[in-house]
């Protein structure tokens, strides 16, 4: 598997693509209530993005990236209803935000239930969808290890996820690839970060 794409690759916005490779920097929010979130920052220490999780929002499976202004950029939902329940897989949207509080499907993610006895990967369709029927993104390895990549259909690595210091997985990093959409990256790591019964779920 190659690493990185020449091409930009947005999906929230092309100011999130970035021409060189990119390292975030993730925080589980501390001091607050039970899904609260994280915070990622650059080398620097600079806030990029913000996280709220249902104990921010006040609604379980509802997620939001923020810019470091605050500014809502992505929605992120899980889809719910008898349909849903009766799925093999769950299924999380990600809808875009605009200063009239609109917004436009540019994602979904399907994770496979627990029940099934063989589990496979958690798969990414980005909007409008392909005349093909494979996924445009694929989550590969150990989110809760901190040792799992962002696949593209075309096998290059989008963005890894790695520990940043020994032992502790509140805090870790996200390699982001130059070309792909960070905002994106943000969005699946949080809708991951949710899965897992992490920071952003109660």
């Amino acid at each position: 598997m190659g690493g990185g794409s020449t091409n930009a690759v947005p999906i929230v916005s092309k100011i999130y693509c970035s021409t060189s490779l990119t390292t975030l920097m993730i925080r589980k929010r501390p001091n607050v209530v039970n899904g609260g979130g994280f915070v990622v920052t650059d080398c620097s220490h600079n806030i990029v993005f913000i996280v709220d999780g249902c104990g921010m929002l006040g609604a379980k499976g509802e997620l939001m990236v923020r810019d470091c202004d605050g500014a809502s950029l992505l929605f992120l939902r899980k889809k719910g209803g008898i349909i849903q329940a009766l799925s093999t897989h769950n299924r999380w949207n990600g809808y875009s935000m605009d200063y009239q509080g609109t917004n436009k499907l540019l994602f979904s993610l399907t994770d496979p239930k627990p029940c099934l006895a063989t589990r496979s990967a958690i798969r990414i369709q980005v909007e409008p969808k392909s005349h093909s029927k494979d996924c445009d993104f694929e989550v590969d390895g150990s989110f809760t290890d901190r040792a799992c990549v962002i696949i593209d259909r075309r096998g290059n690595i989008a963005a890894q996820v790695g520990v940043e210091m020994m032992g502790n997985k509140d805090f870790y990093h996200v390699m982001v690839q130059p070309g792909y959409d960070q905002a994106f990256v943000i969005g699946v790591i949080a809708v991951l970060d949710n899965i897992y019964g992490e920071s952003t779920a109660c």
